[in-house]
């Protein structure tokens, strides 16, 4: 239920997002009865700010609310950038964030492990390319990856 309640607020913010120049990262619906919690991620590429948040938070809500899209009453908005360490869901982010440092968990192990960590080198033939540590570029499939981050160097 609350899979199909989150792809149709993606729906709705990508409708809103698209119109404002802002990227949804993610949508989740966390929680249950008077504790729920709709959370919507949105990027930019010159980075996000209040007014963004507001923007997306003013429009969306009320499409939801005049739509009632979540039902079973309360339930609390939040809208927020992902963070500097943001998710990469779609195959167009590794592109987006090519010479990144990015750590990634595949499926299943590659050269012996499931944990990859390196820079990003775009795309080749449709396969995600990392530079790691030993100077090897690795290929990978998209649907090889089950959790991919940016990760931040201090």
């Amino acid at each position: 239920m609350n899979s199909e309640i989150a792809e149709k607020v993606t729906e709705i913010a990508e409708r809103v997002g698209t119109r404002e120049g802002i990227e949804i990262v993610e949508v989740q619906l966390l929680g249950g009865g008077g504790n729920r919690v709709l959370r919507i991620f949105i990027d930019k590429p010159e980075g996000v700010t209040h007014e963004d948040c507001e923007t997306i938070s003013l429009h969306v809500g009320t499409i939801l609310d005049v739509e009632d899209v979540i039902p079973g009453g309360a339930y609390r908005l939040e809208v927020s950038s992902p963070g500097i360490e943001r998710k990469l869901s779609k195959l167009t982010d590794f592109e987006r964030f090519t010479g990144k440092r990015a750590k990634i968990v595949l499926r299943e192990p590659l050269s012996g492990s499931r944990r990859l960590e390196g820079v990003l080198g775009g795309l080749k033939d449709g396969m995600i390319c990392l530079e790691v540590a030993s100077g090897d570029s690795l290929t990978i499939p998209f649907e090889q990856i089950e959790k991919a981050n940016l990760k931040f160097e201090w």
